[in-house]
């Protein structure tokens, strides 16, 4: 006799471990370090910089726009695999409690979620308006009670395999959420809030009446699970291998500029290989960019003095770091083997690639520190990025590999 919530229970317990032994291999002992360098530096940039807010900041636009995006974004973690489409599809009628229980799961997770960034955003809100932190229950039960609505409404466009419903419903529903938000901070009138309640509910029934007679799109909430359990590899990947993860390349032919420059001759052979990796990958360029927009924004917005030569250093580190499965990208492909090349010019190729990537990241860095009107800062911001970078290249990361 077929089980729901035995299936639901090995699927979750399944997934909970293959996340728990890649996660082991993430958190190692150098990103801690680096991870509670950065929380902590952003945290002293970040109350120094609520402390000089105005009255008239817009604080509740802010967090709307914010708290918007996380409500919006409610996927239910269904745990379904590839084989089920044709091992299980006939028992849909009886998977109501396994997908109830994904529900559940996912409201729990992306509750947590939703409690860290109300609480990171909390002081901002407290020190402009002036109320404290006694609001902050009532708002993250009332932003819960949104999120179900979301969670809830999400499944139900999941039956639909139009993708100009599923655009819009992503549209509408952060306008909903985002309103909601503004004035649940604004504290608005309780009948404004009661309107826009009954809205959700009517855009929901809407939908509901619907897909009454609808059938669950099998292959599409396969897809979605596969392509969030595909990000999570792609992140493991960088830290070690994953048997699991599936190749994705873009062909970025306005990059194949930067691959004309290199010369055509047997001593450039892995530097044009590495390139073209780098620059097809979306494991790596997409790191890169990534990495680069997070690390500049940091830069230009939360921090000042030393601390901006700090948070520079801090992202070449993380993006070299995380580049270094670049250099094992091609060890499964034998023909790379037959190249009539000396080993002398993998290792160099591959150090002056990554030379180039954080030397490219760390102009940037700069730049942006000169746009703030910080020339010296900005100049010894550079130097510093330099001499990181060759220690990092060609000292740590030669070790590593060797290793």
């Amino acid at each position: 006799m077929f089980e729901d919530k035995k299936l639901w229970k090995d699927r979750a317990s399944g997934r909970i471990k293959d996340l728990g032994r890649y996660l082991r291999y993430i958190f190692n002992g150098h990103l801690v370090v680096v991870l509670l360098f950065l929380i902590g530096t952003a945290s002293f940039y970040y109350q120094s910089w609520i402390e000089n807010l105005p009255d008239s900041f817009p604080v509740e636009l802010i967090i709307a726009i914010v708290i918007g995006f996380l409500l919006t974004y409610s996927p239910v973690y269904n745990f379904l695999l590839e084989a089920d489409q044709v091992f299980i599809l006939a028992l849909e009628d009886k998977l109501k409690g396994y997908f109830l229980r994904s529900g559940v799961a996912s409201l729990v997770f992306q509750g947590y979620l939703l409690l860290m960034v109300l609480a990171v955003m909390m002081p901002m809100y407290a020190h402009v308006s002036g109320e404290g932190y006694r609001s902050f229950l009532p708002f993250f039960v009332s932003l819960i009670l949104v999120k179900v609505w979301n969670l809830v409404t999400s499944w139900r466009i999941d039956y639909f395999v139009q993708s100009s419903v599923h655009r819009w419903d992503v549209v509408v529903r952060y306008c909903i959420n985002a309103t909601f938000t503004f004035l649940l901070f604004k504290q608005a009138n309780l009948i404004i809030m009661l309107v826009l309640v009954v809205v959700g509910a009517l855009y929901y029934l809407n939908f509901s009446n619907q897909t009454k007679k609808m059938g669950l799109k099998w292959d599409l909430l396969i897809q979605q699970e596969e392509k969030r359990m595909s990000s999570f590899y792609r992140l493991a990947n960088m830290f070690t291998d994953v048997p699991k993860l599936r190749d994705t390349v873009k062909r970025r032919k306005w990059l194949d500029l930067f691959l004309n420059r290199i010369k055509f001759s047997r001593e450039n052979t892995y530097l044009y290989l590495f390139s073209r990796a780098f620059l097809r990958s979306s494991d790596y360029f997409g790191l890169f960019i990534r990495l680069t927009v997070i690390g500049g924004l940091a830069i230009y917005f939360i921090s000042f003095g030393m601390g901006q030569i700090l948070l520079g250093i801090l992202f070449l580190y993380l993006t070299g770091f995380q580049l270094l499965p670049l250099w094992n990208h091609h060890q499964n492909k034998l023909w790379v083997d037959l190249y009539p090349v000396e080993p002398k010019y993998k290792t160099g190729a591959f150090s002056s690639l990554l030379m180039i990537i954080l030397t490219i990241q760390t102009v940037i860095y700069s730049l942006l520190v000169v746009v703030k009107g910080e020339l010296l800062i900005s100049l010894l911001s550079l130097l510093a990025g330099l001499v990181f970078s060759y220690i990092f290249v060609y000292f740590y990361a030669k070790n590593r590999l060797k290793g």
